[in-house]
């Protein structure tokens, strides 16, 4: 698995989960599905996402979004 898919299954975890949390723990964690959606926002723009930099320390090969 490369970097890119790395990273993207770990932002669409986060926002599967942070839907489950707001649903049965409380409503207030709608609050990380907007911080995700702001972090993936700004990573299109930058091409810098931190998700990014620690999976690649982990040793994912680069991908060709985050190289």
């Amino acid at each position: 698995m490369n970097l890119d898919l790395a990273v993207f299954r770990f932002a669409a975890f986060m926002v599967l989960l942070s839907a489950v949390l707001t649903y049965f723990v409380s409503p207030y964690f709608v609050l990380l599905t907007a911080f995700i959606g702001l972090n993936m926002l700004q990573s299109s723009f930058t091409k810098f996402c931190p998700a990014a930099s620690i999976f690649r320390k982990l040793g994912f090969r680069g991908g060709c979004v985050f190289c």
